[in-house]
């Protein structure tokens, strides 16, 4: 059906009465053409907030993506589900202008100077509720660190509509992984989804050495690294749910569900056989710490 087939059938409509029927049609219509991509990134660590795109390599893959995203699709909007928005029960946030969250303490003052003011997508946000009933909306939260620092290097005009999902800190894995595929139908709409996180954050590790100066890694991580990303490239999905016990420094890679479970919506909302690769992979600059990050789809 042509757009002026569409709109001489809705005057029709209108004429007899009969626009009850809009909504059966409306469904009936094709959903966008091309599948959104879906990605799960790291958002670095508050230190690299004030870093240029050309200073930090993450920073500048982030960027040269963004710019591939936005000239093969059309981007509706982008929801993320950020390691840094943490509740009881899951939230989405409805804000048409979405506030920017300064979520870490005790930097210096240029740290709080950085902006980035980005719409929310209200419509879409309320699509999210009609998918998933359970999920409550609400407007209390913003943009967090686990949003802007990204999203400013990825679209940096900021002129995509953006809103966040939060994760209930009391879930187990298996009900992030299964909240992700009921989300599935939002990347036939323009929606692109990103899970926030690391596959390997463990603060209290990290900050052990950085407190005294210390950056080196402690010589764990690439070894689970690699095993993770083994089981992601191979689609051994149980193993990653069940990441905890599925290998000996599971606990010790994510002693807390926060950064983890991200990636879980992400590979939850992959179909079969789908494209997956890293489009960043470089060892992480932190102990304790990673930023493999990937793309699910077509670029």
């Amino acid at each position: 059906m042509t757009r002026k087939d569409f709109l001489q059938l809705l005057v029709a409509l209108s004429a007899m009465g009969t626009l009850s029927s809009f909504k059966k049609i409306t469904d009936e219509l094709p959903v966008q053409g091309s599948t959104m991509p879906v990605l799960f990134t790291s958002h670095g660590n508050p230190m690299d907030i004030v870093r240029s795109t050309d200073e930090r390599p993450l920073w500048r893959a982030l960027n040269e993506l963004g710019s591939t995203l936005k000239s093969q699709y059309e981007i509706k909007a982008v929801l993320v589900v950020s390691a840094h928005w943490c509740t009881q029960g899951t939230f989405v946030n409805i804000s048409p202008e979405q506030k920017q969250v300064y979520d870490y303490y005790g930097f210096p003052d240029e740290y709080y100077k950085v902006q980035y003011h980005a719409h929310g997508s209200p419509e879409i946000a309320h699509e999210v509720k009609h998918i998933i009933p359970a999920i409550t909306e609400t407007t209390d939260w913003g943009l967090d660190h686990g949003a802007w620092p990204m999203l400013m290097h990825l679209f940096p005009k900021a002129d995509v509509p953006v809103f966040q999902l939060s994760l209930d800190y009391y879930a187990d894995p298996h009900y992030h992984y299964e909240l992700g595929k009921q989300l599935r139908s939002l990347r036939d709409r323009g929606v692109l989804i990103i899970g926030s996180g690391a596959l390997v954050h463990n603060l209290r590790l990290a900050m052990r050495r950085m407190m005294s100066g210390d950056n080196t890694l402690y010589g764990w991580e690439p070894e689970y690294d690699a095993w993770i990303k083994k089981q992601i490239e191979e689609r051994n999905i149980d193993n990653i749910i069940n990441y905890e016990t599925s290998h000996p420094l599971g606990k010790l890679a994510a002693p807390t569900p926060d950064h983890f479970v991200p990636v879980l919506y992400s590979l939850g909302l992959m179909d079969r056989g789908e494209d997956l690769n890293f489009f960043y992979d470089h060892n992480a600059e932190l102990p304790a710490f990673s930023e493999r990050s990937f793309l699910i789809g077509k670029v």
